[in-house]
């Protein structure tokens, strides 16, 4: 991983927001993205989208999205094909990211639009390799342990942004370990 961020590689952190934890029922509320390389960020990536159905409350309790926030936003075909540019052949990571992968693909699949074929990064899996004795992963207890300010946790570009932050983190703690 060392070696795919010096060599300028770019990468995009993504994150979802959803009505639910089935890609095949539930559907996206928002995606947030940021797009950075070893030089910093190049942009960044956030919107609502009206998912054509109720937010549970469980739901609105949790990410404080609620269904006056997203009733006049765009459905997810408006600007699928804007973040699919987005992420153009980045590298796309996220935290627990097959979760994100799975309603992206459903929503690529339900509109006629290509299912990604980017290489991916799931950050969980590399704090796991990275600190293997830490026994909790979540992304609020990484975040805690690199000093990284959660200021919106469960809203789509700051679980990102944070992500993005954890993985460098754990690239720079992990140097030495890494095969170089």
């Amino acid at each position: 991983m060392f070696r795919l961020v010096k060599s300028g590689e770019t990468f995009v952190a993504f994150d979802t927001e959803t009505t639910g934890l089935s890609a095949e029922n539930c559907r996206i509320i928002e995606i947030g993205a940021v797009k950075f390389n070893s030089t910093g960020v190049i942009s960044r990536f956030s919107t609502l989208i009206n998912p054509q159905q109720q937010i549970p409350v469980q739901i609105t309790q949790i990410t404080h999205i609620d269904d006056s926030m997203v009733k006049d936003k765009p459905v997810i075909k408006d600007i699928l094909s804007e973040f699919l540019d987005f992420l153009s052949d980045s590298i796309v990571i996220g935290h627990n990211v097959q979760f994100d992968l799975r309603f992206l693909k459903a929503e690529c699949e339900r509109n006629g639009f290509d299912v990604i074929k980017n290489k991916v990064i799931d950050v969980l899996q590399f704090c796991k390799w990275a600190f293997p004795d830490s026994g909790k992963y979540n992304q609020a207890i990484m975040a805690e342990r690199f000093g990284i300010n959660v200021t919106q946790a469960h809203r789509a570009y700051d679980d990102a942004f944070v992500c993005g932050n954890i993985f460098l983190h754990c690239i720079k703690s992990t140097a030495a370990k890494q095969k170089l």
